[in-house]
C-alpha cells in the first residue's frame, strides 16, 4: 500500500519566489462506507457487523461525551483525542473574554503502532503539468519522519504518544491552544 500524492505544475502568485512550480496535494481518494468497515471489522473478527456497529455507536457516544468534559479519550488501537481551542495570548486578565477563542479543535495524537504504520508506508508522486498530464511517478526515499502536533516537532516515529495538554503556544497571532487532559 502507498500514500497517493500529486504535484501538479501550476502558477504560483504569493511567496518570495512566484512563478510555475510543482504543488503538491493528496490524491482524493473515494470515502469507504460505514457498512464496508463493520462488514470488513466483522471478517476479522468473527464478531457480527450489527454487534460491531452497535459497539461502535456506544463508544462513540461515550468518547464525545468524555472529550466534552475535557478529558483526553483513548481511541483503542489508534491513540487519543481530545478538545481544545486556538486563541489569542492577552497579557492582562481584565482582557480575557471568550472572543479570543478563534477556533475549537479535534486533537488527534497516533499511537505508535499508527505512527510507525505511517513511517513504512510508501508515498507515490504522480507529476503532472499545468493539463493533468503526467509528466512523471516517483516513489518516495524519504526517512518517513512523522509531524508531532502537539510538541511542534517530528519524529520518526520510534517513541510514545504525546498525551499532554496545556498551552502548547505557536498558536495564531502569537496565543497558545488549551484543552489540558483532565484525568
Amino acid at each position: 500500500m502507498a500514500i497517493k500524492v500529486i504535484a501538479q505544475r501550476r502558477e504560483v502568485k504569493l511567496g518570495k519566489n512566484p512563478g510555475m512550480k510543482f504543488v503538491m496535494r493528496p490524491d482524493l481518494y473515494i470515502p469507504i462506507a460505514e457498512k464496508k468497515v463493520f462488514a470488513e471489522a466483522s471478517t476479522h473478527s468473527g464478531i457480527s457487523a450489527g454487534v460491531i456497529k452497535a459497539a461502535w455507536d456506544a463508544a462513540g457516544e461515550v468518547i464525545r461525551t468524555w472529550a466534552t468534559e475535557g478529558h483526553s479519550v483513548p481511541l483503542p488501537g489508534l491513540g487519543t483525542m481530545r478538545f481544545g481551542v486556538r486563541s489569542k495570548a492577552v497579557a492582562e486578565l481584565e482582557d480575557v473574554k471568550t472572543n479570543l477563542i478563534s477556533v475549537r479543535r479535534i486533537i488527534f495524537t497516533p499511537n505508535v503502532d499508527v505512527k510507525d504504520e505511517l513511517k513504512n508506508t510508501s508515498i507515490q508522486i504522480t507529476c503532472l503539468d499545468e493539463d493533468g498530464n503526467v509528466l512523471k511517478r516517483v516513489t518516495s526515499g524519504d526517512s518517513g519522519d512523522i509531524e508531532d502536533n502537539e510538541n511542534g516537532s517530528t519524529d520518526s516515529g520510534n517513541n510514545g504518544t504525546t498525551n499532554g495538554g496545556g498551552d502548547n503556544g505557536g498558536g495564531d497571532n502569537g496565543g497558545g491552544e488549551s484543552g489540558a487532559d483532565q484525568n
